[in-house]
């Protein structure tokens, strides 16, 4: 719900105490589930009042008076609960629960996600990274938040030495290259490393042809970005069947060994640079040395990140920056911080490491799966296995792009229903059911409420009239939707994006109910419309939260 009714019950609280200047505490004020009365239970949790006011403020609230909107109001079970008027509650609700105004401080949100390394597989971790890190952005932006999306593309490195050594060795040419970019890169790389096992030669020669880069040669820079440019754009096209956009597309190698002198110098200074026999350069965490520099002077994966984090927080002086990466990279991202913290940022704090675990057993039916867009594929034809089996089928078979969302609904549904820290196995036959809690069922609810529209007759009213929507199935889907605005909260702060995804399933089985009882068609024309009206707001919701995961919502399937 929005906010005026939580907005107004803030403000109550707040006058009462005297302290009208404490803001967004209507933002965890709940809606109760089960009522005697009539009426609808608003519940404030004390333990997030007495952060604000103190505990010692909180009987003087028992002063608050009845009034139009405020039934009655009772300290119990350590929750402030205030039983409002039912009319007023479902007006609210059909108004702004579908876009809740929650009086947030706007933040600057930087994410840096999906982030795979050029001329290799978009591998498993990559595609966690990438829906995790779409519903981070997703979320911060409907939360009015400034969103920053970057993609952190792995481009420098011995491998790229080798990936040369392939390419020269099998004889491709650029345009080769162009026309499958990211499997031939990696059919290079791949048959590089497999001379080397041969000849140790072949390991000291991509040693040479990356140095030449790393040492800024003019014409195998020019080389290395135009192969970079065919990566990002073959990218670009499985993003986009995805769904996912990014602000700005970032590469290693902006900070090479020049590039971070800066930050060189800032450690040299503070003395916590510590030279090792071998000649490696280090700083000291707790009981370990953790390398910044190379024997050679080269950087090193961490020394580049500590480059781009201050470029970053020098260019959007940001307020968080989420590193969306797997659970195995947790001591990578604990350095970070802590060199970053030693070399006196401030901002060291404001850097989250957004852990999550791995997916097992994800491959295609035919064998192990290498490449991300394989994948999709098979899930785009079993999809079209399923639809053909379906009575409910309502889009031509040969509706490639329909099959393709429905596929790829499933895929994302199903790992962002998982907890976000948790490994979990892949099934096909589990993710891809008709039947059940996956990506179909958001989709196919939310056609339903389309073709509702489409074929009722009915037109929906423009003002509610509450008293249309007295029925128990109305109000129970009413008090759903008025959960919205909390769940967003929950979802958000947490960052799990199951809390938002479990909400919107009970949201359907509720939408589901409704409709088997709220008959809008040979219904009275004013009761039609008033409950067309309300499943009009929960289509709204369930399209804002599918957008939020990164679900495209579909009208027909």
């Amino acid at each position: 719900m929005s906010s005026k009714l939580k907005l107004y019950l803030g403000r109550k609280v707040l006058d009462c105490v005297n302290k009208p200047n404490i803001s967004n505490l209507q933002n965890v004020i709940q809606v109760e589930n089960n009522t005697k009365s009539g009426n609808v239970n608003l519940k404030l949790p004390l333990v997030c009042l007495e952060a604000q006011i103190g505990s010692s403020e909180i009987p003087k609230l028992l002063k608050i008076q009845p009034d139009d909107i405020i039934k009655q109001l009772k300290i119990e079970n350590k929750c402030i609960t205030f039983e409002i008027d039912k009319k007023l509650f479902i007006a609210d609700v059909i108004e702004s629960c579908a876009n809740p105004d929650l009086n947030l401080d706007n933040e600057k949100i930087v994410v840096e996600y999906s982030s795979p390394n050029v001329a290799k597989p978009f591998h498993l971790g990559h595609l966690r990274s990438t829906i995790i890190g779409n519903y981070i952005g997703n979320i911060n932006k409907f939360l009015r938040n400034d969103v920053t999306r970057i993609n952190y593309l792995g481009d420098w490195g011995t491998q790229f030495g080798f990936i040369k050594v392939g390419v020269e060795d099998l004889k491709y040419t650029s345009e080769n290259i162009k026309e499958n970019p990211i499997k031939l890169l990696y059919k290079c790389y791949v048959h590089a490393n497999k001379l080397a096992e041969k000849d140790p030669n072949i390991l000291e020669r991509a040693k040479v042809e990356f140095a030449k880069l790393e040492n800024g040669s003019i014409e195998d820079i020019k080389n290395w970005r135009v192969i970079i440019g065919y990566t990002k754009d073959e990218l670009k096209k499985t993003y986009e069947r995805l769904g996912v956009q990014f602000d700005e597309y970032n590469y290693e190698s902006m900070y090479g060994s020049k590039d971070i002198q800066d930050v060189i110098d800032i450690l040299k200074n503070k003395k916590l640079l510590i030279k090792q026999k071998d000649g490696k350069e280090t700083i000291k965490m707790n009981d370990k040395n953790i390398t910044i520099l190379k024997s050679d002077g080269s950087t090193l994966y961490l020394s580049r990140d500590i480059a781009a984090a201050m470029h970053r927080y020098k260019k959007y002086n940001f307020d968080k920056m989420f590193y969306v990466v797997e659970n195995g990279q947790h001591d990578h991202f604990s350095a970070l911080k802590h060199v970053i913290k030693e070399m006196g940022c401030k901002w060291s704090d404001k850097l989250t490491h957004v852990k999550f675990g791995r997916i097992r057993g994800l491959s295609t039916r035919k064998g192990t799966a290498v490449f991300l867009n394989d994948i999709l594929d098979e899930c785009r034809e079993l999809m079209i296995q399923k639809q053909v089996l379906s009575p409910n089928t309502k889009v031509p078979i040969s509706d490639d792009r329909i099959s393709d969302i429905l596929g790829i609904s499933c895929v994302i549904v199903n790992d962002l229903k998982q907890r976000r820290q948790k490994d979990y196995e892949f099934d096909w036959d589990r993710v891809l059911q008709v039947q059940g809690d996956t990506g179909v069922k958001f989709q196919y609810t939310h056609c339903r409420l389309c073709s509702l529209e489409q074929n009722s007759g009915a037109t929906p009213a423009k003002v509610c009239v509450p008293e249309a929507l007295d029925e128990p199935e109305a109000l129970i889907l009413l008090k759903h939707l008025a959960k919205f605005q909390e769940v967003l909260l929950a979802s958000q702060e947490q960052l799990e994006a199951c809390i938002l995804v479990n909400y919107l399933f009970h949201l359907c089985n509720h939408i589901s109910k409704a409709l088997k009882v709220l008959q809008i068609k040979g219904a009275n024309p004013d009761i039609a419309s008033q409950r067309l009206l309300l499943f009009n707001t929960s289509r709204e919701v369930l399209k804002n939260g599918m957008n939020i995961l990164g679900l495209q919502p579909l009208n027909q399937m």
